[in-house]
């Protein structure tokens, strides 16, 4: 089974892992995102694209102001999930509420979204671009600090939407999730434009190799210089390359954990033993890369 078939199926999850297949659409009743006047909460909302009403959770701090662009992080869940669980998993409101920062959790087509390896055959590349449009135009977004994260297949839908998103997205954080499948063998399925990446490995996840293999593929096609970085957590390593294009890849390998979200307290896919938090760690990593020219 390839990297992005998530590894829900662990024993120790409850929820049952759902077959492989063409995922449907159901209607909504929730707003649409042009009816909606931004201000400050949480907002359900749909963005039509490609004939489909694509559903999504928008986070606007407390001290939101229309006026001023604002930082803005999509994330994208694990499969099969939702951005509800990408929300739970994640904790990444608080850092939002902290630094007047908008956070974005799309729900997938059938509970996923169609990245590298799977799933479903949604336009998921052009869904992530209309919406990261549509809040740069209504919600002031700044459109030089826009970043994806994701777990999982959200993981490898966000390598896949730094290559093909034409330039949309500054740096992109990648946990428990690679740069693997078809897709990627061409030599030049790689980004136009300079995208850094963050990555955070598990190294008992079943698809550690698949991953590792991933970054590196990442790092030669670039001509990034990987060199190892002391890290101060016990059974942690970390690399950091710069790449020709002047972006930076950053690699942290959690010798102990699985396939999971280091530093989470709660949801599914939570380590919270691991010993560093993904969410601060991608968090300062976007305030200091933003897009490049």
């Amino acid at each position: 089974m390839l990297a992005v078939l998530t590894g829900l199926c662990l024993i120790a999850v409850v929820a049952a892992c759902g077959e492989r297949g063409e995922p449907s659409s159901t209607p909504s009743a929730q707003p649409s995102a042009s009816s909606v006047r931004p201000a400050p909460g949480d907002h359900q909302l749909t963005l039509q694209h490609n004939g489909l009403d694509r559903t999504y959770l928008l986070h606007a701090p407390p001290s939101y102001d229309p006026n001023r662009p604002s930082t803005l992080v999509i994330a994208l869940h694990f499969y099969p999930g939702a951005g509800a669980s990408m929300r739970e998993l994640t904790g990444l409101d608080a850092r939002a509420d902290q630094d007047n920062a908008l956070v974005a959790y799309p729900d997938g087509q059938g509970g996923g979204f169609n990245a590298l390896v799977c799933c479903g055959s949604a336009d998921d590349v052009g869904f992530l671009t209309a919406l990261t449009d549509h809040l740069v135009r209504t919600w002031r977004a700044d459109p030089d600090r826009v970043f994806l994260t994701g777990i999982s297949n959200g993981g490898d839908m966000s390598f896949r939407a730094a290559v093909e998103g034409a330039g949309r997205f500054a740096a992109i954080a990648v946990v428990s999730g690679g740069y693997s499948g078809a897709l990627t063998r061409a030599e030049d399925y790689v980004p136009k434009a300079p995208v850094s990446v963050i990555t955070f490995i598990g190294g008992q996840d079943r698809y550690a190799a698949t991953f590792q293999t991933g970054v590196r593929t990442w790092q030669r096609r670039l001509r990034c210089q990987p060199a190892a970085k002391a890290s101060n957590v016990r059974g942690v390593s970390q690399t950091v390359a710069r790449c020709a294009d002047g972006s930076e890849v950053s690699v942290h390998t959690i010798t102990d954990m699985g396939h999971s979200w280091p530093g989470a307290t709660s949801g599914q896919l939570a380590a919270p033993a691991a010993g560093l938090s993904a969410t601060d760690l991608m968090w300062e990593f976007f305030k200091t890369h933003p897009r490049r020219a």
